[in-house]
């Protein structure tokens, strides 16, 4: 059973990247909201596929103050050749160790013969690593598209940010506060 809830503060993860540096979550997520690719492993096909997908994702992550990280329970080798293979420019970390997936319950127990693998996940977080969205992907449909990541974070930034419709009289006021007063 999952450790994976809606609510929950992820723990702050530090995990070697594609080059070998170590890299915390919280460090890579900064004050942004973040989409947390934990993947299967760099030996399925549909991971690679859906990491593919995610490409046209990452586009408009840097307009959109997202950040975007694959977790992958593989050694650095395979998650750099997963990384390039796909087209990918976002940070790939390696969870060799298995320290991710134990802790958050998503052995992919069904898998015989790979002793590593994941049930795939993908979590859409707030800043400070909160749990906003889950979506479980053991079958390939039920990781989502780059539109199904639109709508959630749409979601997630109307509630989070006071100007998200800078139209309303309380985003207009917010403002207008904050503007230095004329001599």
């Amino acid at each position: 059973m999952s450790n994976i809830s809606v609510g929950m503060t992820l723990p702050d993860f530090e995990l070697p990247d594609q080059d070998g540096t170590m890299r915390k979550l919280s460090d890579l997520q900064g004050d942004n909201a973040m989409v947390l690719l934990l993947g299967r492993g760099e030996h399925c096909p549909r991971e690679r596929q859906h990491q593919r997908e995610m490409v046209r994702f990452h586009g408009w992550c840097p307009v959109a103050f997202t950040q975007l990280v694959t977790i992958l329970p593989n050694d650095l080798h395979d998650i750099f050749r997963l990384r390039s293979s796909s087209g990918a420019h976002w940070p790939f970390l390696s969870d060799a160790e298995l320290e991710v997936r134990n802790t958050l319950g998503i052995d992919e127990y069904t898998d015989t013969h790979h002793d590593y693998a994941v049930v795939p996940h993908t979590l859409v977080l707030a800043p400070g690593l909160v749990v906003d969205k889950v979506h479980v992907g053991y079958w390939f449909w039920g990781r989502p598209t780059p539109e199904q990541l639109w709508a959630d974070l749409g979601d997630l930034f109307a509630r989070i940010k006071s100007d998200f419709d800078p139209t309303t009289a309380d985003a207009r006021a917010a403002f207008a506060a904050s503007q230095p007063k004329a001599a």
